[in-house]
């Protein structure tokens, strides 16, 4: 089985090279995903917790464009700008927002600061 890339024109592409997702049987592995609003185009503004609702409003979208949903995520990465929440309360809190019930692993590896303002990127594995 071949894996097969997918976009959707609903969620800004951060990286053209890049696809949102890539399909494999019933597996979606979303790349990282930011905080850009998909109205502007631009990075959401706000701070570090705002960009990361966004990330997963944009996951949200991508996952229910690919066919899928929030609620069939097994895995999340979240990958956050070093300092940039201590003690993981932005990051439960949001958590808690988007999966309330059962939700998926999750990783949260601390990284050196990305380019253009970028403070926090989620990439996941999700079924179909």
């Amino acid at each position: 089985m071949q894996p097969k890339n997918f976009n959707t024109t609903k969620v800004p592409r951060s990286n053209t090279v890049i696809p949102q997702a890539s399909i494999a049987g019933n597996v979606i592995y979303v790349s990282g995903t930011t905080g850009v609003d998909p109205l502007t185009g631009k990075l959401i503004e706000g701070g570090f917790e705002e960009q990361i609702r966004q990330a997963f409003k944009n996951i949200q979208t991508i996952l229910e464009e690919a066919g899928s949903a929030l609620n069939k995520i097994a895995k999340v990465t979240v990958w956050m700008v070093s300092g940039e929440d201590h003690s993981f309360t932005a990051i439960n809190k949001i958590y808690t927002e988007f999966f309330p019930e059962n939700p998926p692993a999750r990783s949260a590896p601390q990284v050196m600061p990305f380019p253009g303002g970028i403070l926090v990127s989620v990439e996941c594995i999700a079924m179909m």
